[in-house]
């Protein structure tokens, strides 16, 4: 076979323009996506240009393709220690892809994805939508990058869990002045730390979700809302200090902060006032959901709204460390349905959120067959396989066909996830 022959149009991902968010890695079906502490990369011997993970991508720093000799392929080592993406060699594509079939490559990769029709019910990559809601607004994109972040002043920081607990968790409110930045319910932002790391590298973006409406947190001003859970350990209970979250948790009124975005453009919420809503989340993954509850509250108290229900499942390791405990409680229930499931309550047994759907069973197998629902999952990566286990479970004790069930939700942008 010739040298030509063996052309690959390598997947490459952005480093100045990824924002770190593991969307990538949690969507490719292959395991082809892998990172460290600095970036993110597409291991070559097992990206088959599937695409899976383009769409859900909220930068467009992973739509990149080097053409390149697969000999000289860009190592894993070499993706890694990049600062930015490297020119494209000057590389005869044509002539190499004419010797695949009468197809270019990038065209048979793309149709050997393996087939999807017996894939576990629980698999997210091939769940989750990638579209948002038909009747959701329009949402603004990518406004400022890395290279020009947008500088917010803050106006107020307050602890939303009981102090002293586990999980110490902030509600941080930025103001934009007189610069335009419109965020929807959904929506997230990159937030720069200062500093450099331990490489004297200067620190990238963090990502948050935005945790107030399109109208601010406090209506009618140019501002917005993070949810923010001061990291102290790793996943494994290691002792670690996460370099945005203390900086964030840290911030004083008045303190300036560096942010990018705003980004994301299918978890949005619809805007028919039909429309049912069911949120699953846990910890500061209620970040979306009280954009959106607010949201409705508001229309709602200006009798703008009256339609659609509202269910929330809201999971925490106990009361104390569950954000806006409090303010949950002050909402009518007859405005908001929640179901409460803590894991850690010391006498108590463990309850998880897919419990607690189960629970409400009856409720969410009717839900299921209204085209008008909504699903939101946000929160842990952890989470997603019993949710989705939960509402497979549900529609087929409902007698309703799941693969016909999921399929239209994600057709529809109707089962929206957003894991960490």
């Amino acid at each position: 076979m010739s040298e030509t022959a063996e052309l690959l149009q390598q997947h490459v991902i952005d480093p100045e323009v990824c924002i770190r968010c593991n969307t990538c890695e949690a969507t490719c079906p292959v395991g082809a996506v892998t990172h460290d502490s600095r970036n993110y990369v597409v291991d070559p011997d097992k990206c088959n240009h599937c695409m899976a993970c383009v769409p859900p991508c909220p930068t467009g720093s992973i739509d990149h393709w080097l053409p390149v000799l697969r000999s000289k392929a860009y190592t894993l080592a070499e993706q890694l220690s990049w600062d930015e993406l490297p020119a494209a060699e000057s590389v005869d594509v044509v002539s190499a892809v004419s010797h695949v079939s009468g197809s270019t490559a990038f065209e048979t990769a793309a149709t050997s994805v393996p087939a999807t029709a017996n894939a576990p019910v629980v698999n997210a990559a091939s769940l989750g939508a990638v579209v948002p809601p038909w009747s959701a607004a329009h949402p603004y994109t990518n406004l400022h990058g890395p290279k020009s972040p947008i500088t917010a002043t803050v106006v107020g920081n307050m602890q939303v869990n009981e102090a002293g607990t586990d999980n110490e968790t902030h509600h941080i409110v930025l103001d934009f002045g007189s610069m335009p930045f419109p965020v929807l319910e959904g929506q997230s932002v990159g937030i720069v730390p200062p500093g450099v790391d331990a490489n004297g590298k200067p620190h990238y973006a963090r990502q948050y979700s935005v945790a107030s409406p399109r109208n601010g947190e406090r209506a009618g001003y140019n501002n917005l809302s993070l949810t923010v859970k001061r990291v102290v350990q790793d996943h494994q209970g290691q002792a670690v200090k996460g370099v945005a979250s203390n900086y964030l948790c840290d911030l004083k009124t008045g303190d300036s902060v560096q942010v990018i975005g705003p980004f994301g453009s299918s978890f949005l919420m619809p805007n028919h006032p039909g429309s049912h809503l069911v949120m699953i989340c846990t910890g500061t993954g209620s970040a979306p959901m009280r954009g959106m509850t607010e949201w409705r509250r508001r229309l709602q108290a200006n009798g703008k709204f009256q339609g659609g229900k509202l269910m929330l499942f809201f999971g925490a390791r106990t009361q104390q460390e569950l954000p806006y405990f409090g303010p949950l409680q002050k909402l009518p229930k007859d405005f908001i349905d929640i179901h409460f499931a803590f894991s850690r309550t010391p006498g108590a047994p463990k309850r998880y959120v897919q419990d607690a759907m189960r629970d409400a069973s009856t409720e969410l197998a009717a839900l299921l067959q209204d085209p008008q629902t909504h699903f939101y999952v946000c929160g842990l990566k952890s989470m997603e396989e019993g949710v989705l286990q939960a509402l497979h479970d549900i529609a087929v004790g409902a007698g309703l066909d799941w693969t016909a069930v999921a399929e239209g939700l994600k057709k529809e942008g109707r089962l929206q996830l957003e894991t960490y």
